[in-house]
């Protein structure tokens, strides 16, 4: 088995990796349910310590549907970063489409209270073995 492909991206020192998998045990395309889970990634290169305070999310799927996700923290937290150090967790996204693709933003305080966006990369969510079929 192989690892999942990461993507990357690095604003101001603040690295976020990002790792899609397909989840067919949970997914239902009979029903029109594909679910992937991702593992995300947030290093701090900065000097000093940041916090993760809120999300922004845009998620499109193969058919052009395309959904708004923005939230206080992630998964119920608004985690401190140290410097040097590194905060991961997980999380989930169904779709209607057997692809699709997400993008978004934390957006991150430093200690002197200045907010601002770290990208998370856009990453797509594709069915393994699938064709996929581009207009």
């Amino acid at each position: 088995m192989h690892a999942p492909p990461a993507y990357t991206a690095e604003t101001e020192g603040v690295v976020v990796r990002v790792r899609p998998s397909y989840l067919a045990a949970q997914s239902d395309p009979d029903g029109g349910r594909w679910v992937w889970a991702y593992q995300i990634e947030i290093v701090n290169l900065t000097g000093s310590p940041v916090q993760l305070v809120a999300r922004r999310w845009t998620i499109t799927d193969a058919y052009g549907h395309v959904e708004e996700v923005r939230g206080q923290g992630v998964v119920g937290e608004q985690p401190v970063i140290e410097a040097g150090d590194s905060y991961s967790y997980a999380s989930g996204c169904p779709l209607g489409a057997p692809s699709g693709s997400m993008v978004g933003a934390y957006y991150m305080t430093d200690v002197d209270g200045r907010m601002f966006e770290a990208a998370i990369p856009a990453f797509s969510l594709d069915v393994p073995d699938a064709r996929r079929t581009l207009n």
